[in-house]
């Protein structure tokens, strides 16, 4: 038997569970959330085809060296209805795991695409309903609510950012422009889109502890662009104090803005509301990153980190894809 089955169920099971979860608990994403983002959607994507791939190949392989060759067989053997001595039960088993698990993975991603999108019209409704316009902001609507909001629904030319009232009471000028350029960069790089492919993998495959790890982190992830997209318009301070405005529902008595992150809720003290513990968490560890910043990773670094994301989505590919490794 050829050994491309069993690279890519190798390179699957890597990137299943070791690769990812090493790279949950690495401390540099926080340097380069962008390289990050990269690497956990190259994992995804390699992964994925690795999985279906290990299984195709193995099905395949007795009625040609090739993809297109044993593809081209295998329709002939359908439509025309021959015999296929040369194909055992466990390979009949394995094309038929590999159709069902990509046909899984495609409707599960359509799937989550149409409940997002009907989960927002339902959202935009009621918005239309119980908010208004605001005078002093294009595209942003307000709500009648005492606790502080502020979060952008997608929507393409009916994208808005949604403030309450509460908010607004709470925050200075330069800290709701901070909350406006954060939320405006999630519209504007896309991360509902990144949100869906992963929300979709986490639904495909719960079974998979890395796909809540990836869910988990890609959330984090998209949080830190946005706030290094609002830096480059606000000042850092007016931002820190934004974020613990918004998390902890009530302007800051302190000073010094390094004091915010301490009022944040206790994660400990979340252990009847566990869905709350991740989000607390996370504003805690954007507010200790814009805080205490660190050094970004080097330009070696990064395009080592590229390289090596090409790499993962490029090898399954190739063992694919590539005539005679079979």
């Amino acid at each position: 038997m050829s050994a491309v089955p069993l690279l890519l169920a190798a390179l699957a099971v890597l990137l299943a569970w070791p690769v990812p979860v090493l790279l949950s608990r690495s401390q540099w994403p926080v340097r380069s959330p962008f390289t990050a983002m990269v690497l956990w959607q190259a994992i995804a994507l390699a992964g994925g085809l690795s999985m279906i791939g290990a299984l195709l190949v193995y099905g395949l392989a007795p009625l040609g060296g090739s993809l297109l060759q044993s593809s081209s067989e295998l329709w002939h053997i359908v439509m025309e209805n021959r015999p296929a001595e040369s194909l055992g039960l466990l390979h009949v088993f394995a094309l038929s795991s590999a159709g069902l698990l990509g046909t899984h993975l495609v409707f599960t991603l359509l799937l989550t695409y149409v409940r997002i999108q009907r989960q927002r019209r339902h959202h935009r409704s009621r918005l239309d309903l119980l908010s208004l316009p605001s005078a002093a902001s294009p595209g942003t609507l307000v709500i009648n609510h005492p606790v502080p909001v502020a979060y952008c629904l997608p929507g393409g030319g009916r994208a808005v950012t949604v403030l309450s009232d509460g908010l607004l009471n709470l925050l200075s000028p330069d800290e709701l422009n901070a909350v406006m350029a954060h939320e405006r960069a999630h519209l504007g790089q896309r991360h509902h889109l990144l949100l869906w492919t992963f929300a979709a993998w986490r639904s495909a495959l719960p079974w998979l502890p890395t796909s809540q790890l990836a869910l988990a982190a890609v959330n984090s992830l998209v949080e830190m662009l946005a706030d290094d997209a609002a830096l480059v318009r606000i000042d850092r301070e007016s931002l820190v104090k934004a974020i613990a405005i918004v998390a902890s529902g009530q302007a800051p008595p302190s000073a010094d803005a390094r004091d915010d992150v301490h009022n944040l809720p206790n994660t400990s003290a979340l252990a009847r509301d566990p869905d709350s513990a991740p989000e607390i968490e996370s504003t805690a560890g954007r507010l200790r990153r814009l805080l205490n910043p660190q050094k970004p990773l080097s330009a070696t670094a990064r395009y080592a980190a590229l390289a090596g994301s090409a790499a993962l989505i490029l090898a399954p590919a190739v063992l694919l894809l590539t005539p005679g490794l079979w």
